[in-house]
């Protein structure tokens, strides 16, 4: 099994700073009636945000809907992965327009925010240092971002999205072992400060003990909060006495950082338009910067390709191999050029271009060789760009979620959403974890005298690897929702659920289920525990790769399929998650 040739050619991007990108201009195919009408599907990692989800579903509301309903559970029952302390983006496709339109729900830094913010002496802070600081915490966007996809696509009134959610932290949801497992942790518990801070300590760790799976846990704060948000809207997040906490609670914590109400309420959503690409007949939308999904995706595919050619498709090996060298070489390119791109240029045409490609191609580094990022100024105009930006140095972790959902007329969401780190900052306020997305931007702002591309700014959205991601046939239906949590590592998750559904022919479980292989820098990781996992991890081994054995890998990936006979649905057994299908008259 191997990828077949990609070519990926970007068609739109609205975000400033960027290579103009001629957006396609002639009149979307007139729709027939979609095949599965009549159908709809919700992949999530817990049951209960699903069936949240679908009940939105069967009173009429929108994909978009049911996303927020499905997300307001989640930042109750896996506060480790996400929630309204944090950030989202939100990829949806309105099947009667034709649209697909990215919500960018990224936090952003506050006006006091400098490049040199994470540098203490000139040296920068240690990673948990940094994490559990009050400088880590951006401005919250999940909440406004909910509320500019509603105002675009709801279908739902606003104020009904939130009622299973408030029912579920007023009567108390069951902790379930994930979440458990998690504040037991004692490398969790060694670092972080969630059994510290007073509030924190007092929720997840009453009477000194983690919460253990069956507890019963209420939530009566954010339930007043969602009961605010349903009365209010944004406002009462934005405004008024919620964001004088959120802001304390940054200001207060140690590294205290210097968010304000200001800053809060100065935050506004970005409606960006998608990138897209051609997989053979495939088109395959995703996320622009600061996303950086969108490049990489690409990247991987068409240096895979060029890496591939020629080779005797029976030997596997010699796939393996290309298929980690076109990772290293693309994640390279992505962390040195991928930024906010309201802010700084990123080249994504030219990184996507396949004169650039054919030469990239030919910089395959050797298995003990270290990474380095190419210059495709250099060779498409012999104008070289790499050293307007200094190496990066960012550390993304892994408090993330995702959901795919289809509603009855083919509306599609594909939506991200995170707080950073587990737990996200350890700080808490409303009834919610703040983020520690900061910590998303490179501690280091000048290398060389040059600076990084994804230094800190006022204002500024950190660089973001999620990756949710849209997949239409050749008649331009929709044909796959994806999309993963995973820090930096979300770019290969998604790509290898691609792959297997679509070059592979796989089904979506299977395709989820296949071992994870990871190849970004210097080190390759193999997910061992997996089927085929070890062998993987064996055969790099005796070519010379460094690589690291994992026994399991942190993807959650969730994936829909709309095949001609119904919907089919993956949920990573990594994670608690479910697909779920329902029909109309259920």
């Amino acid at each position: 099994m191997h990828l077949k040739s990609v070519l990926i050619s970007i068609t739109s991007i609205a975000a400033s700073g960027c290579a103009a990108i001629a957006p396609i201009t002639s009149e979307p195919p007139a729709k027939a009636d979609w095949r599965l009408e009549g159908r709809a599907m919700v992949a999530a990692a817990d049951q209960r945000a699903v069936d949240a989800a679908l009940e939105v579903l069967r009173a009429g509301g929108h994909a978009v809907d049911a996303a927020i309903a499905a997300h307001a559970i989640l930042g109750l029952v896996e506060p480790q992965s996400s929630g309204l302390g944090g950030g989202a983006f939100m990829l949806v496709y309105e099947r009667e327009t034709d649209e697909i339109l990215v919500y960018d729900g990224r936090e952003t830094a506050p006006a006091s925010a400098s490049p040199d913010m994470f540098l203490v002496d000139g040296a920068p802070m240690g990673f948990v240092d940094a994490w559990q600081s009050g400088k880590s915490v951006g401005v919250p966007g999940a909440v406004a971002m909910y509320k500019a996809a509603h105002d675009a696509h709801g279908q739902s009134n606003w104020s009904d999205l939130f009622g299973a959610a408030i029912t579920l932290a007023e009567d108390g949801f069951v902790v379930t072992p994930r979440l458990a497992t998690m504040l037991s942790n004692p490398r969790l518990r060694g670092v972080s400060r969630l059994d510290d801070n007073p509030a924190t300590a007092a929720y997840f760790y009453p009477n000194g003990e983690p919460l253990a799976v069956g507890d019963i846990r209420d939530n009566p704060d954010y339930a007043a909060t969602l009961s605010s948000l349903a009365s209010e809207g944004p406002d009462a997040f934005y405004q008024g006495v919620l964001p004088g906490l959120i802001a304390i609670a940054a200001q207060e914590a140690p590294n205290g950082g210097g968010l304000t109400q200001s800053d809060i309420a100065d935050y506004t959503p970005i409606v960006r338009n998608a990138v897209c690409g051609d997989y053979e007949t495939y088109k395959i939308c995703s996320a622009p910067p600061p996303s950086s999904g969108s490049v990489a995706q690409p990247l991987i595919m068409g240096l895979y390709e060029r890496l591939t050619d020629g080779l005797d498709r029976e030997n596997e090996d010699a796939f393996l191999a290309a298929f980690v060298d076109a990772q290293r070489l693309a994640y390279a390119d992505r962390d040195h050029y991928v930024a906010d791109a309201d802010f700084v240029s990123v080249p994504i045409q030219d990184l996507v271009d396949p004169i650039y490609m054919d030469a990239r191609a030919q910089q395959r580094f050797a298995p003990d060789a270290p990474s380095a990022p190419g210059d495709p100024g250099a060779v498409l105009r012999d104008e070289p760009i790499v050293d307007m930006w200094g190496r990066d140095a960012t550390e993304p972790g892994a408090g993330t979620t995702h959901l795919s959902i289809v509603d009855f007329d083919g509306n599609a969401v594909s939506m991200t959403a995170t707080v950073e780190a587990p737990f996200g900052s350890s700080r808490w306020a409303g009834g919610f974890l703040l983020n520690n997305e900061l910590t998303d931007f490179s501690k280091i702002p000048e290398i060389n005298g040059k600076p990084v591309a994804n230094a800190p700014a006022p204002g500024k959205r950190p660089r973001s690897s999620m990756s949710p991601t849209l997949v239409f046939d050749e008649t331009g239906e929709l044909y796959m929702v994806t999309g993963s949590p995973g820090g930096n590592s979300i770019i290969a998750y998604v790509a290898k659920s691609l792959v297997g559904v679509l070059d592979w022919e796989m089904s979506a479980q299977d395709a989820i289920d296949l071992p994870n292989i990871i190849a970004r820098g210097d080190t390759v990781n193999v997910e061992i525990a997996e089927a085929n996992g070890q062998a993987a991890a064996d055969t790099l081994k005796s070519m010379g790769y460094a690589v690291r054995e994992r026994e399991g890998e942190n993807s959650g990936l969730h994936v829909i399929i709309a095949r001609a006979d119904g919907f089919e649905g993956g949920a990573d057994k990594r994670r608690e998650g479910v697909a779920v299908e329902i029909l109309r008259d259920d």
